[in-house]
């Protein structure tokens, strides 16, 4: 293992275990249960409550005075002459499957962190939050040629597991890395779909590179049977926001330079960039799963708090 991956010298480009482990005391405001405070961001118009636990069958009972009659039986009443009514009980607890992209892709930053290192604090921050609401956590850490999965469970050693998986992945991003692109973003999501069948909640970190016209038919499969949270990892360079300088861009064998003080290359860029994530803004107000921004220009828990409406943070 090299000396970046083993020992991160800059807590801004890269994030370990250790760190990822000890962000769970800091984030104890933060709440992925139902009931959100009102500014969070899940409550906003195009985004659905999540929906918590569900529920399992446990037993087919007379009527008695006082129960729901929308728990009423209707077929078996009618075939025994006599009300009948289901009763459910509910599930002990959800499962939460994080998806962390920790591709090449993500090793960009012009500001103050990688969108690598905000995506893998951002999913340990939702992953100990999850266990301490007594749910199962898991996930799927993805490079461009390695993958992690994470089956859910309800254990502190679990979270270490995924943590550990996240950090070592993150870890080993390097400007000098020349991977071989075999890790599609599509092939995460069906792996996910194949994990969460219902009532699971699904979170993804990631700057959704690679995305295409298939991946709308697993989006709306995720989200039909099970809550979908799209977190998107940006770079204020693709909001157009360059320094007013001249730039050296490298993709690790050819290098250009770009002049970022013409006055159009801003729009440019951001055009570029609208339109690559145009069909993820239209996918998410048609089937109502919401995508929450985050950038690299702050810490992942100060963004975590200002969106989901908890004190320390302002929407």
């Amino acid at each position: 293992m090299s000396k970046t991956a083993a020992y991160p010298s800059d807590p801004r480009i890269h994030t370990d275990a250790k760190h990822l482990l000890g962000l769970g005391r800091q984030s104890r405001a933060l709440s992925l249960l139902p009931r959100q405070p009102a500014r969070s961001i899940l409550n906003g118009r195009h985004a659905s409550r999540l929906r918590g636990r569900g529920l399992n069958f446990e037993e087919l009972r007379d009527y008695l005075p006082g129960d729901d009659i929308r728990s009423i039986d209707w077929k078996v009443t009618a075939r025994t002459g006599e009300p009948h009514v289901r009763v459910y009980t509910e599930e002990r607890d959800r499962p939460a499957l994080l998806l962390v992209d920790q591709r090449i892709s993500m090793f960009f930053g012009t500001k103050v962190y990688m969108k690598s290192v905000i995506a893998a604090e951002a999913a340990a921050i939702a992953a100990h939050r999850v266990l301490a609401q007594g749910d199962r956590v898991g996930g799927i850490v993805f490079g461009d040629t390695d993958v992690a999965e994470h089956r859910p469970q309800r254990r502190a050693a679990a979270l270490t597991r995924f943590l550990s998986s996240v950090g070592a992945l993150n870890c080993s991003l390097h400007a000098e890395l020349r991977p071989e692109p075999t890790v599609a973003m599509n092939q995460i999501l069906k792996q996910a779909a194949q994990i969460a069948h219902t009532n699971a909640l699904v979170c993804v970190f990631s700057d959704f590179d690679g995305l295409d016209e298939d991946s709308e038919t697993i989006l709306r499969r995720l989200s039909c049977s099970n809550d979908l949270i799209l977190f998107n990892i940006s770079d204020p360079s693709s909001h157009g926001i360059l320094p007013k300088i001249k730039l050296a861009v490298s993709d690790g064998e050819k290098q250009i330079e770009i002049d970022s003080t013409s006055p159009d290359l801003s729009d440019r860029i951001k055009d570029a960039l609208d339109q690559r994530l145009e069909p993820l803004q239209i996918w998410s107000r048609r089937y109502g799963f919401p995508v929450v921004p985050m950038t690299t220009e702050k810490p992942a828990l100060d963004q975590l708090l200002r969106l989901f409406g908890h004190r320390g943070g302002h929407r």
